[in-house]
């Protein structure tokens, strides 16, 4: 992969260029194509979307990184697409064909950036141990999931009462 695709992949189009907050913005601009993932294929279609995007991501932000003392380059946001993706997994069947129900993405964006900037229990053991592009995408992944737990539970708490 030459490091201009890799630059256009793992920035996501050049939102990771951002001058802030780079990692938010990525965030906020892949909650387009979620809705647009749940809408139309509910939790297939982000399964089918984040494995793609994490394997690509992975070897995108090698590129980046492979002769650089910086593992894990604000700039990289693809990691961010992957893990924010995730955090509409457990409701994605709910929200097929369904935007009554849109705060859930603001509920996910939340829960998602919280647990990406805390980095607590599996986020910040592959944010610390793998100082690599495994490592870069797999702490967004498991702050993703977390996430993912959190929107469920809203969505469960809020429908059952």
């Amino acid at each position: 992969m030459s490091e201009k695709l890799a630059l256009i992949i793992a920035t996501y189009f050049g939102l990771g260029l951002s001058p802030k907050a780079p990692g938010t913005v990525g965030s906020v601009g892949t909650l387009p194509l979620a809705f647009l993932l749940c809408y139309f294929f509910g939790t297939l279609g982000i399964i089918v979307a984040v494995i793609p995007i994490a394997v690509i991501g992975i070897c995108a932000t090698d590129v980046l990184i492979r002769d650089s003392a910086e593992k894990d380059p604000g700039k990289v946001v693809i990691d961010e697409v992957a893990g924010q993706l995730l955090a509409f997994l457990f409701v994605a069947d709910a929200l097929r064909g369904n935007t009554a129900d849109w705060w859930l993405y603001l509920v996910g964006l939340a829960a998602f950036r919280f647990f990406d900037i805390c980095k607590m229990g599996p986020v910040k053991w592959f944010d610390s141990k793998m100082k690599n592009a495994v490592g870069v995408m797999m702490d967004d992944v498991c702050a993703g999931l977390l996430a993912a737990v959190v929107v469920w539970g809203v969505r469960t708490y809020i429908y059952a009462n």
